[in-house]
């Protein structure tokens, strides 16, 4: 056994300080920290750290809000504008049945018929929000019209439709296809 007597109680002059607080520097005229200080230092740290905490997790529940306005906005976008493919593709049948109207035909029942399909199948897709965009008459707009011919006459005011090619289409607001058109332009003897 040893002889040396480790004693079991911590004297309480020899105890570390708390790690969280650094012990302030005391000059020769000031009496030491009192526990009061430390605590309210303590007080003051936890203050701004949750003040911290409840920044972040208001900036998190922002973020997310947003994230789902955005992820609901494309949703209804999506399930809005999903059928835009398939009314595009149909439009070529839709303009090869007014092109097979506009030739004469002898059996006039056949033109009847053809006449009813094209109807219906148009009331179909305008009730999807197909819209056919006028032309004719109308002026030249580049964001709506294609202008395929461009025509010197003084008998229509300067950059007007003529006439239309192929019918341009809104679908529920936005523009699916530009209409081809022809245009009037001043002639050049008159600039």
């Amino acid at each position: 056994m040893s002889t040396e007597s480790v004693s079991k109680t911590p004297d309480a002059a020899s105890a570390p300080a708390p790690a969280s607080a650094p012990a302030p520097a005391m000059d020769a005229g000031q009496n030491p920290p009192s526990p009061l200080d430390a605590l309210t230092a303590e007080r003051d740290r936890l203050a701004a750290e949750k003040a911290e905490l409840q920044d972040l997790l208001l900036r998190g529940q922002a973020e997310f809000q947003n994230f789902r306005k955005r992820v609901e906005k494309e949703r209804v976008e999506f399930a809005e504008y999903s059928s835009t493919e398939a009314v595009r593709a149909l439009l070529p049948i839709i303009d090869d049945f007014e092109r097979a109207l506009k030739v004469e035909s002898a059996d006039k029942e056949f033109s009847k018929g053809m006449q009813l399909i094209l109807q219906r199948l148009y009331e179909s897709l305008k009730k999807l929000g197909l819209e056919p965009l006028a032309s004719a008459g109308q002026p030249f707009d580049p964001h709506i019209h294609h202008a395929v011919e461009m025509v010197e006459t003084t008998d229509a005011p300067d950059h007007t439709i003529l006439d239309e090619y192929q019918r341009g289409y809104n679908f529920k607001g936005r523009l699916l296809r530009p209409a081809m058109v022809k245009v009037a332009v001043e002639p050049a003897s008159n600039k």
